[in-house]
């Protein structure tokens, strides 16, 4: 039989069934034809698989699973979430609005919201060409959108000059408006937090705007008073509010002595650093905190790298110097207040809590007990900055000091650039960045004046508007100057006996105290100071370079409580007409689950705007409650322990 077939097309040939072997192991002609093209393609280069590819498909795979999760989520009920949160954690607890509905509480006072700057926001009216397309958008609080974009043109709007110079609030408003508030009965008094206090009025007014929605409030309400929550620093731009309002034109609003007494029942203070914060010292020294200085451990030579710093910690320090208000946050009282190189009023505080509590249990005779403390190491925390951690640890008597004042300075660097970036470091020169190092320890008098030698036209600016210090006498006409209306301890408070004030503020977390400071590389525009991360010591309650108290992760115990436990209470020359004055403290507890978001026992510095039991007590004083039917004073801390030892004639 003859071997020739028909030749057929090769568009059906392809789609040929392959021939069978033939029991010799041979194949067909057909199979041996076919057999060459596939001998060929082996030795064709097979296509690899790149990590180029790896990565496509898997920001393929993470952007499809977080559309499908997106889609998901704005397509379930909005009551899910909650309905999966109580399957796992039981039933929730009804918010505090609706719990006081419930037994019978409605709106009656009038309400006043006083932010800061982390629960305030910024929006741009008039900027430079570089912020063209962000009219009324936010360049602080809230989204910053296109802002990113654009870094330096944001450096450049946040800053004032140098030379002159919401979103937290929203659970304690909606459980209000449970009980029957509504937009004619509340009212956010939002301000330019960067401008000094009587800058706000200079340039827009604000003080008067403030003062006419109380009294339009008031006079609404059928004559009920106004109940006023500032938090943070709003605390202290309201003390100034309080005698701006009543003093007489030009400087203040022209009330009259008893406008307080009329129109204000209650200020309910959360959060308030009435004697200002430690840890606004290494904001303006080295433009960080004990959580930037961790960086610096966790990638060394990050915030050192010259693409890096400059973006970073020099920008900070140049808004923070060029902000007039954030110097009102300088520890106030000075050592009487803060302590000395000996000691100060958390003396012998103990960081383990748990430990602590052990302690006292196991030891109950009181000799024993006091030679127990003894043993135990206790931090100086009154050393608000020490150059080198054995300085901080060091008698104070072996500290061997030179004044600092005395130096000459120079410039360290003739670069424009560096100069306009990090202030007045630029200044100072090695002899006096030297100088401020072999001065070995700062109490709290000793960093104002240390202040005024590295920025000097911060302090000179700021000193015009603030004051740190204690009165010796309050009938001083010198008083009456409005640099002293933000600090409570050159100021009285208004004769309103009727009136009320409280201090919330949280406890339990650690809170920065005194640091342990080192000289950085000396490089053309480096900051000369940072903190010394590497410094701990467990027992001293030492973490990267920085001591703790108890406190709200922000303000220390000792700043937010000792005015309403000491100094106004009772009738003080700080207190004159007798203002009842309350503390209620707030302990925290993080939350259980990932399910409870901040939780409602988180009463850290920003997050106890959303604790329950804050509410509650918010909602109680709005409603008529005084502090007496509050429960009066509710302490966890040791805030009238360490008060008592401080030596301030009252």
């Amino acid at each position: 039989m003859s071997l020739l077939r028909r030749r057929k097309h090769p568009f059906n040939e392809s789609f040929r069934k392959p021939e069978k072997e033939h029991e010799n192991g041979d194949f067909s002609y057909e199979s041996k034809r076919k057999k060459i093209p596939y001998e060929h393609e082996e030795e064709r280069p097979l296509s690899k698989w790149s990590c180029l590819d790896t990565w496509c498909w898997l920001i393929g795979c993470v952007c499809v699973t977080w559309w499908f999760l997106l889609f998901l989520y704005n397509a379930m009920p909005a009551s899910f979430p909650k309905y999966v949160t109580e399957v796992i954690t039981g039933p929730l607890p009804d918010p505090p609005g609706v719990k006081l509905r419930k037994l019978g509480l409605t709106a009656k006072h009038p309400v006043v919201f006083v932010p800061a700057a982390v629960t305030g926001g910024l929006e741009l009216w008039e900027g430079r060409k570089c912020a063209q397309g962000l009219f009324r958008k936010r360049l602080w609080g809230g989204t910053f959108g296109d802002v990113y974009k654009r870094p330096q043109c944001w450096v450049e709007h946040m800053s004032l000059d140098n030379e002159t110079g919401y979103f937290v609030w929203t659970t304690l408003v909606s459980n209000l408006a449970r009980i029957g508030y509504e937009e004619k009965t509340m009212f956010m008094a939002a301000y330019d937090w960067r401008l000094s206090f009587q800058n706000t009025q200079v340039r827009d007014q604000t003080l008067s705007r403030i003062k006419n929605n109380i009294e339009l409030m008031v006079a609404t309400r059928g004559g009920q008073k106004a109940v006023i929550i500032p938090h943070s620093a709003g605390a202290l731009f309201f003390l100034h509010f309080m005698k701006w309002v009543e003093a007489p034109p030009p400087m203040g609003g022209g009330g009259g002595p008893y406008w307080c007494s009329k129109h204000i029942k209650a200020v309910v203070n959360i959060a308030a650093p009435f004697l200002g914060v430690p840890k606004a010292i290494p904001l303006f020294l080295s433009a960080e905190s004990k959580d930037i200085s961790l960086v610096r451990a966790i990638a060394p030579g990050f915030l050192e790298n010259d693409i890096f710093q400059p973006q970073i910690l020099q920008h900070v320090m140049r808004l923070s110097h060029s902000w007039d208000s954030t110097v009102s946050m300088i520890p106030r009282g000075g050592d009487t207040i803060w302590g000395s190189l000996d000691w100060s009023p958390e003396e012998g505080y103990s960081c383990d809590q748990k430990r602590e509590m052990k302690n006292s249990t196991r030891v109950t005779n009181p000799a024993r007990a006091k030679s127990a403390i003894s043993l135990t190491r206790s931090a100086n925390f009154g050393r608000i900055v020490s150059f080198g951690k054995d300085v901080a640890e060091a008698p104070s008597n072996d500290i061997d000091r030179i004044d600092f004042k005395g130096a000459v300075k120079g410039h360290r660097a003739e670069n424009r650039t560096c100069r306009d970036l990090w202030a007045e470091y630029h200044g100072m020169g090695f002899e006096g960045t030297k100088a401020v190092a072999d001065y070995k320890t700062y109490t709290a008098e000793s960093i104002v004046e240390l202040l005024h030698f590295v920025a000097p036209k911060m302090m000179a600016r700021s000193t015009a508007h603030f004051s740190h210090g204690i009165a010796d006498n309050m009938d001083d006409p010198k008083y009456k100057h409005y640099k002293y209306w933000s600090n409570p301890l050159e100021t009285t408070l208004p004769i309103a006996p009727e009136m009320e004030i409280f201090s919330f503020y949280g406890t339990g977390l650690p809170t920065e105290r005194s640091y342990v400071y080192k000289l950085s590389p000396t490089a053309e525009c480096h900051i000369p100071f940072q903190i010394d991360s590497s410094a701990n010591d467990e027992e001293t309650c030492l973490k990267g370079g920085a001591y703790s108290v108890d406190g709200d992760g922000t303000v220390p115990v000792l700043s937010a409580g000792f005015m309403c436990a000491k100094a106004w209470h009772g009738k003080t020359k700080f207190n004159p007409s007798g203002i009842r004055t309350y503390v209620r403290e707030y302990r925290h507890s993080p939350p259980t689950t990932l399910l409870e978001g901040c939780g409602t026992l988180n009463c850290a510095h920003v997050d106890i705007m959303r604790s329950f039991a804050l509410i509650e007590d918010v909602i109680r004083i709005a409603a008529g409650a005084s502090g007496e039917e509050l429960g009066g004073n509710r302490v966890h801390s040791n805030i009238f322990k360490w008060s008592e030892k401080i030596n301030l004639q009252l």
